[in-house]
């Protein structure tokens, strides 16, 4: 399958991180999502319906953000996936979680996590 429905560069802020002033500050995540699904019915029907409305998309992924903190962007990743595979129409999900203010002692531009998970 090569249809896919791409939202990049998702940003929202979150408490997630394994230490107390992550949690008691936030930071800004940068979510960006792939879902793989056949686009062929929406393409025909010119309808949102027959398609993933990436608006919404967009807000449930960025509830996951703004909502209950973790400490590792490899959890946050699964729970965006979760949302990316709730519709059956999606086969394959894969999420981006970039944390570029982690709390790394060196330069760097981008600390990131990808994950891909077949639909169930």
């Amino acid at each position: 399958m090569t249809d896919r429905i791409e939202l990049t560069g998702l940003r929202a802020r979150g408490r997630h991180g394994v230490y107390d002033f992550e949690r008691a500050h936030g930071q800004d995540f940068v979510v960006d999502a792939v879902l793989e699904l056949d686009l062929a019915p929406a393409a025909r029907s010119d309808q949102v319906t027959d398609t993933i409305h990436y608006g919404e998309l967009a807000e449930r992924l960025a509830a996951v953000v703004t909502g209950e903190p973790v400490n590792l962007i490899e959890t946050l990743a699964d729970r965006l996936l979760t949302v990316c595979l709730a519709d059956p129409r999606v086969r394959t999900a894969t999420v981006t979680v970039r944390k570029p203010e982690a709390p790394v002692p060196c330069t760097f531009t981008d600390v990131a996590v990808t994950m891909t998970r077949p639909a169930r």
